[in-house]
C-alpha cells in the first residue's frame, strides 16, 4: 500500500485556508498514486477550544463532506481529524474514509489532554476502532493517546497499522519519536505519526511526521513545513516480524488486568 503523510501548517481556525492546503496535497498525492492519505489532528483548523464555533454535528459535517468528495474524486482513502459536537462538550475525532468515500472508521480520542485545557472542552471516547484499507487492518489514535500503551496493545490484536494524528508541540518534541518507536516495537506493527507544523494559537509545532516499521525503524520522515511524504509498505512485514519473534504469545493480558484490579482494592 502506498501511504501519503500530509503534513500541514494549516494556520489556526481558518477552515477555508485549511481546505485549500489539503486540496493541493490531495491533488499531488493522486498524481503519485497514493492509496491512503493521512492528515494531522483537527486537519482544517488546528487544535481549537472554540467548539461552539468550529465543532460540527457528525451527520451534518461539512468537513466530512469535503473529504468525502475528494476521496471519491481521486479514488483515495483519506484520514483526517475534526471536533464533533456532543452534548455540553465536544469530542476530538479521527475519521477514515475509503477510496469510494465510505465512512470506515470514526474514532473519538480516548484521552483528552488534562494537563492543558483540552479536557475542559472535550470529553473522551471509550472505544477502539479498526477498518480495512487495502491489505491492512488500521486503527487510528490521536496525539496524547500515544502515551497510553494499553490501547495500542488492544488494537494490535487485529491491526497491522496503527495511525496517530497529532498537534504535538515543540516543547515535547523528543517524546514524539521515542513513543512512536516504542509503540511500533512493542506491538510489532507499522506505526504512522502525522503531526502538524507551524504555529497555532500560542503553540509552535515541528512536524516530524514519520512511518515506522514493526521493528521501530524509521522508514520515511517528513521535512519541515507543509509537505507530502510517500512510502510503500506491505503487511507481510508485520506478519513476518511476529512469526520470527512471537512476543504476543508471551503476553498475559488477563494477569495484567488482575494486577491492576488488585492495586485498586
Amino acid at each position: 500500500m502506498r501511504i501519503g503523510l500530509g503534513q500541514l501548517d494549516m494556520g489556526f481556525e481558518d477552515k477555508t485556508y485549511g481546505e485549500k492546503l489539503c486540496e493541493k496535497i490531495i491533488h499531488t498525492a493522486a498524481k503519485e498514486q497514493v492509496d491512503f492519505l493521512i492528515f494531522p489532528e483537527m486537519t482544517l483548523t488546528g487544535f481549537t477550544e472554540k467548539t461552539k464555533e468550529f465543532g460540527e454535528l457528525f451527520l451534518e459535517s461539512k468537513t466530512i463532506e469535503f473529504f468525502k468528495k475528494n476521496a471519491i474524486r481521486y479514488h483515495m482513502a483519506i484520514c483526517f481529524g475534526l471536533p464533533i459536537l456532543k452534548d455540553e462538550k465536544a469530542e476530538n475525532h479521527c475519521v477514515i474514509l475509503s477510496e469510494t468515500g465510505e465512512l470506515v472508521a470514526d474514532y473519538a480520542k480516548i484521552h483528552p489532554f488534562s494537563l492543558g485545557t483540552e479536557a475542559k472542552f472535550y470529553k473522551g471516547g471509550n472505544s477502539i476502532v479498526s477498518c480495512s484499507i487495502k491489505d491492512f487492518i488500521v486503527s487510528p489514535f490521536i496525539c496524547y493517546d500515544l502515551r497510553f500503551p494499553e490501547i495500542f496493545q488492544a488494537a494490535s490484536q487485529k491491526s497491522t497499522l496503527l495511525v496517530v494524528i497529532a498537534n504535538w508541540p515543540v516543547s515535547r518534541k523528543e517524546d514524539w519519536s521515542i513513543l512512536l518507536k516504542a509503540r511500533a516495537i512493542e506491538n510489532q506493527t507499522f506505526v504512522i505519526g502525522v503531526n502538524r507544523t507551524g504555529k497555532g494559537g500560542s503553540l509552535e509545532y515541528f512536524g516530524d511526521s514519520m512511518v515506522l516499521s514493526p521493528r521501530g525503524k524509521i522508514l520515511a520522515q517528513s521535512k519541515e513545513g507543509t509537505n507530502l511524504t510517500i512510502m510503500d509498505i506491505l503487511p507481510e512485514e508485520a506478519f513476518t516480524c511476529r512469526r520470527k519473534f512471537p512476543l504476543k504469545a508471551d503476553r498475559k493480558p488477563e494477569l495484567y488486568a488482575n494486577l491492576l484490579q488488585n492495586l485498586k482494592n
